[in-house]
Formats: C-alpha cells, sequence, structure tokens
C-alpha cells in the first residue's frame, strides 16, 4: 500500500443480513429454506429477487469508493466488536434501522446512510476530505441511560425503560424537584431524531402542543406510557422534556423483568431490577450525519 493511500480515512460498510441470508443461516442450503418457506405456502422468489437488488447496490457502492482506499465490510450482529478508528466514514447500506443500530458505537466519526449509487458514494468520499458544498454535516443529539453502577446504552432514536414483555412496570419517577411511585406500560425518552418515530404516534395520540426537539436540539422528550392511578400510584407525572445538565431518575421496584434498551433493540439491553436505578441524559457524543445539500 502506498503512502498516499495510507494517509487516506478507512471506509467502513456497514451492513445487515437480508431476509435470505438470515434463512440460508438456519437452514444450511438454498433448496433446504426453499422447502422450510414453500411448506408454509410461501415462496422463496421475493427474498430471492430482494437479494439480488442488496447484492446489486452493495456493487454499486464498492464501485464509488477509489480503488486505492482502504475500506472494511462489517455486519450488525459484530458492531459490538468492532474498533471504529477516529478517522473512520461510515457509510451504511440496508433499512433505515441500520442508522440508529450503528450510532451507539460511534465516537465522532463521519456517517452517512446511502443510495447505492457510485457517483454519489464517490462524491460524498471527497467531501469527507476536502468539505465542498455537494453535502453539509448534522449533528444529531443523542439519548445516553446510565445506571447506578456505570454501565450504559445511547440511543440516536429513543430509550425504553419498563418490563421486557411490555406488562405493567412499577419504579418511582424523579422528574427535577418532582417524585412519583408510578405503575405504567413504561417510559419512552426520545430525542429530536426519535421524535419523528415512536414518540411521535404518543404526541398525535394525546394532542400534545408543546414544542418538541429538533435532531439537533439538545433536549429529550420523555413520556410515561399509560400510567395507572391507585392508591400506591399516581399518573401526574407523564410528560416532560429534559436538558443539560438535567437528567430524568428512575428507580426500579420490579423484582423480575425490568429492561432498558435503546432504538428497539430489546437484545442490547440493561437489566432494571429492583434496587437499581437509571438516570437519562442528553449524551455528550453526537453522530456526525453526512446529509446532501446545504444546511
Amino acid at each position: 500500500m502506498s503512502r498516499a493511500a495510507a494517509s487516506l480515512p478507512r471506509v467502513v460498510l456497514v451492513t445487515r443480513p437480508t431476509r435470505l441470508e438470515v434463512l440460508l443461516a438456519a437452514h444450511g442450503t438454498l433448496g433446504q429454506a426453499e422447502f422450510y418457506v414453500e411448506s408454509r405456502g410461501q415462496s422463496l422468489a421475493p427474498l430471492v429477487e430482494q437479494q439480488a437488488a442488496f447484492d446489486a447496490a452493495l456493487r454499486e457502492v464498492q464501485l464509488g469508493i477509489p480503488a486505492a482506499q482502504r475500506r472494511t465490510r462489517v455486519g450488525r450482529e459484530a458492531l459490538d466488536r468492532f474498533l471504529f478508528a477516529p478517522d473512520d466514514v461510515v457509510l451504511i447500506v440496508g433499512q433505515d434501522g441500520l442508522v440508529p443500530n450503528t450510532a451507539k458505537y460511534l465516537r465522532g466519526q463521519l456517517t452517512a446512510g446511502i443510495n447505492p449509487d457510485p457517483l454519489q458514494t464517490a462524491a460524498l468520499l471527497d467531501w469527507a476530505m476536502h468539505r465542498n458544498a455537494a453535502f453539509r454535516l448534522e449533528e444529531r443529539v443523542m439519548a445516553r441511560a446510565q445506571r447506578e453502577d456505570g454501565q450504559q446504552l445511547l440511543a440516536l432514536n429513543e430509550l425504553f425503560i419498563g418490563h421486557q414483555t411490555h406488562q405493567s412496570a412499577r419504579y418511582l419517577l424523579a422528574a427535577g424537584a418532582e417524585r412519583e411511585r408510578q405503575s405504567s406500560s413504561g417510559i419512552i425518552c426520545s430525542t429530536g431524531t426519535g421524535c419523528t418515530g415512536w414518540a411521535r404516534s404518543i404526541v398525535t395520540q394525546r394532542d400534545l402542543q408543546s414544542r418538541m426537539p429538533t435532531p439537533e436540539d439538545a433536549r429529550l422528550a420523555w413520556f410515561v406510557r399509560e400510567p395507572w392511578p391507585s392508591v400506591a400510584t399516581g399518573a401526574a407525572l407523564n410528560f416532560g422534556f429534559v436538558q443539560p445538565p438535567g437528567e430524568l431518575a428512575v428507580y426500579s421496584e420490579m423484582g423480575e423483568g425490568g429492561t432498558v434498551f435503546a432504538d428497539g433493540i430489546e437484545a442490547d439491553r440493561l437489566d432494571f431490577l429492583e434496587g437499581q436505578s437509571v438516570k437519562v441524559s442528553v449524551a455528550q457524543h453526537r453522530l456526525k450525519l453526512v446529509m446532501p445539500g446545504r444546511p
């Protein structure tokens, strides 16, 4: 490798297994996968077509990377073990949910969810090195959940705090000077990016008129889902905002099943059981997301 090539930032392609790849991992061969699907009255053909389209798209992206530029590919399942370099350029090729899945493992690397267009890929890499006007940089705010023992999760969209089966969760909620013991379907803490997703449905359903955070706004919005008022529990604290240096504190009163997870990935979670607590705040880290066009 030449010295010039070694000085270029490494390109990291992030992908996730396709539906066909998941089937092949489970059944071993295409024939066995086809037998499994057809025995359930379905056809493998749409999955084969999707696989061909994805493979073609990935080839198009790779064509846009200069031949001398260092590159590697990592699957979503290996992100928690992958070592990102500070100057990596991260290109995410796949479903929209792959961006938040990746964001929690990044620490300031330039990141883009891209279309399978070699011209766009080449232009984006040129921008990363020369910062021309073809793209702009958004610093997306992230949320942090930190347990009392120091364990933490980062989220680009939202954090969920509650019971892993989504049945009633019991806890003590502390928002500023206000405290309330609650039984609910859990708490959603959303960033501005997440306010276009799960949180948006809550805002619409409740007809909330408060201004929600934008993706680059250093605020979080939190919502208690279906709080149940009783002799022992209240429902007055059900919505609010967190902004630095403030935080939302939750103290578990669940003997089993309590959990905290980020961006819908329930497998990547923190336990949240009796005697444990979690504090939610705006994370110091931002996702540096490259977007087309001028601000």
